[in-house]
């Protein structure tokens, strides 16, 4: 097993750390270690809101939760000889839960506080727990479902630089000022007051904090991704910003379906990462590269049948065509699949969680076809208990008197 370089204690706060986690991205924040090309290490981390969620039957924490300190990130770390314009090298070797803590979670998040992909549908807290049987998951709230993990880090990334950092900050904060009010916001912008700076302190890291990011969206330097196939056997090569690249990593999933459509999405968890490290000199340049690519896991779970929804750029409620829109398409075809659960017994709240915690394939199928771009959401048919295809019987009710955690008011 490699060397541990990162440890947690879930029975302590992170902010209560010896090495202290850090929640959002800047270019100053230290290495907590520095490794050579070649080497391998173990990193642990907490779930993405650093325990702020328990494993019962209330969804009062999901409602409750602070997203402005999300997400608690293991790391910086450095390796010697990364320099600013190369590509860092990271391979995925092993990934899992940590042993005292073998549960996950999956949350809707409340309209207010976020909420999802599908929020003016479902704009209610709601929570789903899920147990770890070796390499399968089940959930109390979601009776007839099973299905195997494919473990993946939904944040990865490495610092960005000073440059990169301000041009991020200028192009959202023009954003959110087209429509400043806007529930949910725009975009996330910069929060000093529950900012964690790893291992900055003092006045130097009040200052990093006013302009730091928070970690809730994807940028060039890679960050909250949420690649589902990122697991086992990944090879990812990240630009490198700044001297030693200052890779992060945290927001671990046990499984997900693309798109992680209920924003708290997959099945959320604490666990470790096994790494190693190598170096492209100048392969930023050598390659074009803007943002991340990696190679997807040769270890993946494998289903024979799916059964596979479309939506097209037509709004579900006002009938508006869309030119081309790619979201209102992926929308469609989640929302149809959304209603088809529901003729098995499955409230809209467990389907949309299916949706967005088990292997599912999101694709665009066609984006040249005018007006309608065709969206596509996969569901694997041997996820099921019972059988989901159509027949001329029609579908059964196979799940009844089991729903997910709601809030208490």
């Amino acid at each position: 097993m490699p060397k541990t370089a990162f440890k947690v204690d879930l029975d302590r706060r992170p902010e209560e750390q010896d090495v202290k986690t850090h929640n959002r991205w800047h270019p100053d924040i230290p290495m907590v270690a520095t490794f050579k090309p070649g080497d391998e290490f173990r990193v642990e981390c907490y779930d993405w809101t650093g325990g702020q969620i328990r494993n019962d039957d209330s969804a009062d924490d999901i409602r409750d939760v602070d997203l402005t300190k999300v997400h608690y990130l293991s790391g910086p770390f450095g390796v010697e000889g990364a320099e600013p314009g190369d590509l860092l090298v990271v391979d995925i070797l092993d990934i899992g839960p940590l042993p005292s803590s073998e549960w996950g979670f999956n949350g809707i998040f409340a309209k207010e506080n976020g909420g999802g992909f599908l929020t003016e549908h479902f704009p209610e807290a709601r929570k789903s727990c899920w147990d770890f049987h070796g390499i399968y998951t089940t959930s109390r709230h979601i009776p007839g479902v099973r299905y195997p993990g494919l473990v993946h880090p939904g944040l990865i990334g490495c610092l960005p630089d000073h440059k990169l950092l301000a041009e991020a900050n200028r192009r959202e904060a023009e954003l959110i000022a087209t429509d400043p009010n806007r529930v949910p916001p725009l975009a996330a912008p910069p929060h000093a007051d529950t900012a964690l700076m790893g291992q900055m302190s003092g006045a130097a890291a009040a200052a990093a904090a006013k302009e730091a990011w928070r970690t809730v969206p994807p940028r060039e330097h890679g960050g909250n991704c949420d690649i589902k196939n990122l697991s086992r056997g990944s090879r990812v090569y990240f630009p490198v910003y700044v001297k030693g690249g200052g890779l992060s990593m945290g927001d671990i999933h046990w499984s997900q379906g693309d798109g992680e459509i209920t924003f708290c999405g997959a099945v959320e968890m604490a666990g470790w990462i096994d790494i190693g490290v190598g170096l492209i000199k100048g392969g930023v340049a050598k390659y074009g590269i803007t943002n991340p690519i990696f190679k997807p896991s040769p270890v993946e779970p494998h289903f024979s049948e799916y059964l596979i929804f479309e939506g097209i750029s037509v709004d579900e409620r006002t009938g508006k065509q869309y030119y081309l829109d790619a979201h209102v398409a992926y929308r469609r075809a989640c929302l149809n699949a959304i209603e088809y659960l529901k003729k098995f017994g499955y409230t809209g709240e467990q389907a949309y969680m299916i949706l967005g915690t088990a292997p599912c394939e999101g694709r665009i199928s066609g984006i040249v076809d005018i007006p309608n771009v065709c969206a596509t959401l996969a569901i694997p048919t041997g996820i099921f208990d019972f059988d989901i295809r159509p027949n001329a019987s029609g579908p059964k009710r196979e799940v009844s008197g089991v729903d997910v955690a709601r809030t208490s008011r």
